[in-house]
């Protein structure tokens, strides 16, 4: 029996691709951020370097080989690819293609669609952040639309590593109070047409206020499922500081910092075991969370986490879906590979394989 079907989110940015050369500059990946990060105040880990996978390239199979490899050890089901889908435009769908492609790595997968649209921030001459954004590319819907995404994603739903709930093909949307009906019900009808049972779409709650009315409103647009994001829900408006970081106080009176909360504060808030464990509600696993590699001063940093508090956070999210139906014990963990967000559980130069060794301890023992 699963005690949990542990599905990690995984970000397929770390290669090049010509609209990032195009708006960042030639060769930018995600590494490009991860590596120039610095420590903001004392104590603050930062640059989160890799330990034994190393700056990879995900166009070499050998990695991805190795990444499934550690996942599956950990007892992690799959991956969620992160899917990017601009109106027939693609983005970053090398790496998810090869998979589908070549059949390897053996491994379970689904697709996360971040239906959203991409915005950078504006700078002055003189290198100042100016008021607004520039959009990149914009997020639109339409039922001509929703066709042409379903029949390119049609031989991925048939693969069968597709990881499926209730004999259906899982998809994650990432706004979930964005998505149209009408996507929903093209994508159902035209799976049953095409010899599937439907999709069973996830879709995520932007914050953990008023979860039950929203949930409702998603139920009822035709979702199967929900999720809430709840990081820093402890302490949203305020910042926490620790020991260590007050003694970098005068730094940030004088540079100025964005939210820093706790992370063993934040343990209080990172699941709720009475709206988890519903059966269409599937909770989150975060093992950390710092952007200050994309955001720099204005990032949002969690500070103080351990495989030691990660453990306490998971076991406190296991026995919240023990009592559903194994189909639906559900979890996703935040992420695989978000270095850029420090929101990662591949091995690191500070931790190793801490993180994954706490999931292998509850997912592989007993």
């Amino acid at each position: 029996m699963n005690k949990a079907r542990v599905i990690a989110f995984y970000l397929p940015q770390y290669h090049p691709f010509k609209e990032n050369d195009e708006w960042w500059g030639k060769g930018f990946t995600e590494w490009t951020n991860v590596v120039k990060a610095k420590p903001l105040f004392i104590g603050h880990y930062q640059p989160k370097l890799p330990a034994d996978l190393g700056f990879y390239d995900l166009r070499v199979p050998e990695v991805r080989e190795e990444q499934a490899r550690l996942a599956r050890e950990a007892g992690i089901e799959g991956f969620c690819y992160w899917h990017y889908w601009f109106n027939g435009h693609e983005l970053m769908e090398r790496p998810f293609w090869e998979v589908v492609e070549s059949g390897k790595p053996n491994f379970p997968f689904c697709i996360g669609w971040a239906n959203e649209t991409w915005k950078s921030k504006l700078w002055n001459k003189d290198g100042s952040l100016a008021e607004g954004t520039k959009v990149l590319i914009e997020q639109t819907y339409s039922e001509a639309d929703d066709i042409a995404h379903f029949y390119r994603m049609l031989p991925a739903f048939r693969d069968r590593r597709y990881i499926c709930v209730d004999g259906k093909p899982l998809v994650f949307i990432h706004q979930g109070e964005d998505l149209p009906e009408h996507t929903i019900r093209i994508w159902n009808r035209l799976a049953k047409e095409n010899g599937l049972n439907g999709i069973h779409f996830v879709g995520r709650i932007k914050t953990a206020k008023n979860s039950e009315e929203k949930k409702a409103i998603l139920i009822n647009k035709g979702f199967d499922a929900v999720t809430v994001a709840r990081l820093g829900t402890s302490s949203l408006k305020e910042t926490i500081f620790d020991k260590i970081v007050r003694k970098s106080w005068q730094f940030f009176r004088y540079y100025g910092c964005c939210h820093l909360i706790s992370y063993k504060k934040e343990l209080k808030t990172l699941c709720d075991p009475l709206f988890d464990s519903s059966e269409d509600v599937y909770p989150g696993l975060y093992p950390n969370w710092d952007h200050s590699p994309r955001s720099g001063r204005n990032g949002f940093i969690i500070i103080g986490s351990t495989p030691e508090l990660f453990k306490i956070h998971v076991e406190q999210v296991l026995n919240t879906v023990s009592g559903k139906q194994e189909e639906h014990r559900i979890v996703f963990a935040k992420s695989w590979n978000e270095w850029g967000e420090g929101n990662y559980l591949e091995p690191d130069q500070k931790f190793g394989k801490g993180y994954l060794e706490v999931l292998a301890h509850f997912l592989t023992k007993g």
